[in-house]
């Protein structure tokens, strides 16, 4: 038999990037997903295209070898293909990996003691994502106590970082997915190395994830969003148009240059090197090739401004070591004033708990920021500037 992995979400990351890589490494890929519509046209279209576009031009790959299973409404067929694979990979967004954890948590309960652990990596723009999946697997309400003793010896889980910049896709594409050039698959390499690391071609096996999580998170998020927040508050329609804004512009590298500032004195990379990567990601976000609308790129204000996320984690940290935050802060407050947004429904969430909460309860609901941390202060300050013009619009 051949090799198999299962991926959960079969929307543009998990056809355009995540199943790709698997195709041509030469897994069959079973997709996972609960739109009904999207699994009727997956199994009844047996090839698909990936569109790599770039200032270098164009170039496609066909995809074969897939299939496509409704997890809500065929769940022993689902159990059924985890139970036997080598690989299952996620990308749902996190807000969705408890969802998916009971029926990956009865089918590694089942798998036979023959063959070696599920190898389980989450490919979601989150710090520790596979640990969080891991997490809901082995809870008891999924996983009998009396079963974790020996659960390593069915499942393995290692955490990863991705990038690529998926924009939204033209409505007319069918299953083919346009995408950028450039990609950035890093995988934790250390909980799969005594029962052999899975061949995953374009993954770039690590021994410590940190530095690559935090160093994307903070710099192609970080700057995503920025743009996203900046160009949405001053009516701009895209990304790249709200880069050809010149302020807009000095507010992502500035935000970007902090973030610079966090990451090479965390994790030892060189101003140089960061800085090249910084020029780099600022391309890439204003590709006129991948044009991607700004209420599209912002969506879910609520889980980008928690804690661990894109623009209060690395501020946080830069307060307590007493270093520049301006435009992080002028990102957040962007963040904060991206309210009851069409198709949206975190945005009309925020807007409802910023007009039912004081500024203070704010920061500690949505940012999970305490009294004590330094950024406090000035995160109260940034929220009750959006209340007041809230009110006074």
């Amino acid at each position: 038999m051949g090799k198999k992995a299962v991926h959960f979400g079969a929307g543009n990351i998990g056809r355009g990037f995540v199943a790709c890589f698997l195709h041509n490494s030469g897994y069959d890929v079973v997709f996972a997903d609960v739109v009904d519509s999207l699994i009727d046209r997956i199994n009844a279209t047996p090839e698909y295209k990936v569109i790599e576009v770039g200032v270098e031009g164009t170039t496609e790959q066909t995809i074969t070898n897939y299939r496509a299973i409704n997890s809500k409404t065929h769940e022993e067929e689902l159990i059924e293909e985890l139970r036997t694979a080598d690989v299952a990979t996620c990308s749902v967004g996190p807000n969705i990996l408890k969802f998916i954890a009971p029926v990956l948590a009865k089918a590694i309960d089942r798998r036979s003691p023959n063959l070696e652990p599920l190898r389980v990596i989450a490919c979601e723009n989150a710090i520790g994502a596979t640990d969080t999946l891991a997490e809901y697997i082995k809870d008891r309400q999924n996983t009998p106590p009396e079963r974790l003793e020996d659960h390593h010896l069915r499942a393995r889980y290692a955490n990863s970082a991705i990038d690529r910049i998926v924009p939204a896709q033209d409505p007319n594409a069918g299953l083919n997915v346009q995408l950028e050039k450039f990609f950035e698959w890093v995988v934790d390499k250390t909980p799969f190395e005594d029962v052999g690391i899975p061949p995953i071609q374009g993954i770039n096996w690590v021994n410590n994830l940190g530095p690559f999580i935090e160093r994307k998170l903070f710099t192609v998020n970080t700057g995503h969003a920025t743009a996203a927040y900046h160009g949405y508050n001053r009516q701009k329609r895209t990304v790249y148009d709200a880069l050809q804004d010149k302020h807009i512009m000095s507010e992502v590298r500035g935000a970007l240059t902090e973030t610079k500032n966090l990451i090479v004195s965390k994790h030892g990379i060189s101003d140089e090197e960061q800085t090249a990567y910084m020029e780099k990601i600022i391309k890439r976000i204003g590709n006129p090739h991948l044009e991607d609308a700004v209420e599209r790129v912002g969506r879910a204000p609520l889980r980008k401004l928690s804690r661990k996320e894109r623009f209060i984690g690395p501020a946080a940290e830069l307060a307590e070591k007493g270093q520049p935050i301006k435009y992080l802060l002028d990102a957040i407050e962007m963040c904060f004033r991206f309210q009851n947004v069409e198709e949206d429904e975190e945005s009309k969430e925020l807007a409802k708990i910023m007009s039912d909460n004081t500024p203070e309860d704010v920061v500690t609901k949505v940012c999970g920021i305490q009294t004590s941390e330094k950024i406090y202060p000035q995160l109260v300050q940034c929220v009750k500037r959006v209340q007041v013009d809230s009110r006074e619009g």
